[in-house]
Order: structure tokens, then sequence, then C-alpha cells
């Protein structure tokens, strides 16, 4: 199977076009290579590249929104390759890279979509780093062609039919044989399966800072993408969720339909903004199940080689911008901070006193 899927492509309001660029031929009175004209002879003529087309509104939301999934499959790609050994039941084989064509977007965007280069045939739209399919040789851009001698498939229905073409194959755990175009060429690779963990890493459309799990999928907002301030801080959110996922916290707050009501929600092209009005309906996560997910947060990320020292520096930071009364923040839904932090201190001594005696990263 793919690696977890992209989200329905959500909308950006209020963003303006992007200034034509022009490109403009500097007058010239030199022959090519320097030297000047002979006097009485014209220069020659110059060739005028022409202007480049202005980029759409909407071409540009599709870039940003494609740049911020991409931010996050690379975040999250060594949390999930390298921690399929503490996501128990959680990790499964996989091809580890993911497909689109250009009806994997919604309506409004198809067109938009083929102008960026989709057209009826799956493209790789990312390699998850570390796993199989990039050791194979597989490239963002390539043209899916076939699967174990068999045509890939196309068109409106394509990406459900490569996953029932697929499934039976990464059961057998033996690598994979698929067709694939690069340029003019075509290619023929032997793709090793990827034992990970297997949660959906989502961008949701919504612009309140907050994350979402519902027991297979982490959901990061569009809010809480900007608040971050780097790629570790995003590592830190997505490995408390995946925490979460593993833990069994939805299924234990029996929780699991309301959240996934909202996760389905958000990533919609236009969510409706009542279903995050204040908790949503999800029942706050008691101190003990939020520091239990904590804790094996730190292990996911020291696993990942993501550094823990400033863990709790990012988390009091979340809580003094985003307190337990902005209603639809992270706060809200964790609000034991106080204990939170003094659990997190604990256990980053134990894990880094582990990792410097050379010790396993389990809890």
């Amino acid at each position: 199977m793919f690696a977890p899927h992209m989200p329905a492509w959500q909308k950006i309001r209020s963003i303006a076009a992007l200034a034509p660029l022009a490109v403009l031929a500097a007058c010239a009175t030199q022959e090519p290579g320097g030297m000047p004209a002979a006097p009485g002879k014209a220069p020659p003529p110059v060739a005028v590249q022409a202007p480049k087309p202005a980029e759409t509104a909407q071409q540009k939301q599709l870039r940003e929104l494609i740049a911020q999934q991409d931010r996050l499959y690379r975040v999250a790609a060594p949390l999930l390759t390298t921690n399929a050994q503490l996501c128990r039941g959680n990790a499964r084989n996989l091809l580890g890279f993911t497909a689109k064509n250009r009806y994997s977007f919604p309506i409004e965007y198809a067109e938009t979509a083929r102008s960026l280069g989709y057209d009826d045939r799956l493209q790789v739209t990312g390699v998850l780093p570390g796993s199989g399919a990039e050791q194979a040789g597989i490239q963002r851009g390539d043209i899916l062609t076939s699967v174990a001698g068999k045509p890939m498939p196309q068109g409106t229905d394509a990406e459900r039919q490569a996953a029932v073409l697929l499934s039976p194959l990464v059961v057998k755990k033996a690598p994979i044989s698929l067709g694939v175009q690069r340029g003019s060429q075509q290619r023929d690779l032997n793709v090793p399966l990827t034992f990970a963990c297997a949660f959906s890493i989502e961008l949701g459309n919504a612009d309140n800072v907050n994350t979402y799990a519902d027991g297979r999928r982490v959901l990061i907002t569009r809010g809480m993408m900007k608040f971050v301030q780097s790629d570790e801080e995003l590592a830190y959110l997505i490995a408390k969720d995946m925490a979460h996922n593993i833990l069994g916290h939805a299924i234990r707050q029996r929780m699991v339909s309301t959240i996934a009501e909202v996760i389905d929600n958000l990533l919609l092209p236009h969510p409706d903004p009542t279903t995050t009005a204040g908790t949503a309906g999800i029942r706050v996560y008691p101190q003990d199940l939020d520091a239990a997910a904590d804790t094996l947060s730190l292990y996911l990320l020291a696993r990942a080689g993501y550094g823990i020292d400033n863990v709790p520096a990012f988390w009091k930071r979340l809580a003094d911008q985003y307190p337990a009364s902005v209603t639809n923040g992270y706060t809200a839904l964790h609000p034991s901070i106080t204990y939170r932090l003094a659990m997190i201190d604990k256990v980053t001594q134990i894990v880094k006193a582990k990792q410097e005696a050379g010790k396993p990263l389990v809890p």
C-alpha cells in the first residue's frame, strides 16, 4: 500500500496572485562571445524571452498546500520508520510513497492540478525517507505505469483501484515490481517493503491551533502549522499524537467516532466551522493519559533522531499563548500542563541516560 494518504485539499482564504515575472533581455551591442560589433555592421538580433505567465491565486494555494503536506511527511518520516517496534499493532508493511493524479483533488482544483503537471496517471508525490521506495530509486514525479506486470489504473478512481492491486502483494512481504516512467525513459524497479508505523499524517483545513488523533490518523491544523517555529517542534506534535494513538486513548476515552468526525470535516475543502467550536465534543484528556502520551512521545522522538531538550519549553510556550480558556485550542483538551511538564522533565533525564549508556530506547 502507499504511505499514509494526503488529505483532500483544503482552501486557504484571501491569497493574492503573484505578480508577473517579466524576464527582460538587456540591450546589447556585442556579438556572441562578448566581442564588439564591427563598425558599420548591425549587431545580431537578441533573443527576447517571453515573460512567464503570472501564477494564479489557486495555483499558489495548491502549491502552498502541497508544500505544507510535504513538510508533514518529511518531519513524520523518521518517526514512522524508526518506531515500528513501539507502534505495536499499528505497524504494517508499506511501499513508502504517495501517488496522486488530477482526480485526487476536489473538483474545483482539477484544472489547477492539471496546470501543475497532474493528469489521469498516478504520479509519485512523495517518497518516505529511509523506505524501500527510496532505496529502490523511486523519485517524486515518477509516473506509475505498472504493478507486478499489470497496467497501473488511471482516471477518476485510480487511487482506490491501485490500492486494490497492491493490497494482496503487500501481505506477501516480498519486493514489489513497479514500472515507472521518468521523463522519456521507462524503468522497472523492485521495491522492498518497509515495516513502519501506519498512521496517516494529515493537514487540517482550520486556523485554530490544535491537533487531533483518532487512533489511526494524526491531524495537524493549518493554524498549528503556523504556530510551530521549527521542524523539531512539529515533530513534538506528531510524536505526541502518535503516542495517543499507540496507547489507544481515543478508544479509552470513547471518543473515536467524535474525533474521527472532526478530522473528516477538517479534510474537506470547505469544512463546517461549527464542528471545531469549543472542544468539538471531545473529552478533555485526564492528566494520567496525557502524561503517558508525553512519556512515549519522548522515546519516539529520541529513536527518530530528534532532540528532546526543548520539549518542555515548547509545551509551555503553547500553553502560555493559547491557554485552556481558548476553547478550540490545544491546551483546552490537554490542560494539565504543570503535571505534564514535571513528567516530561523526569522522563527526559531517563531517556538521555539510556542514550548515553547505549541502552535500548524503550519505555
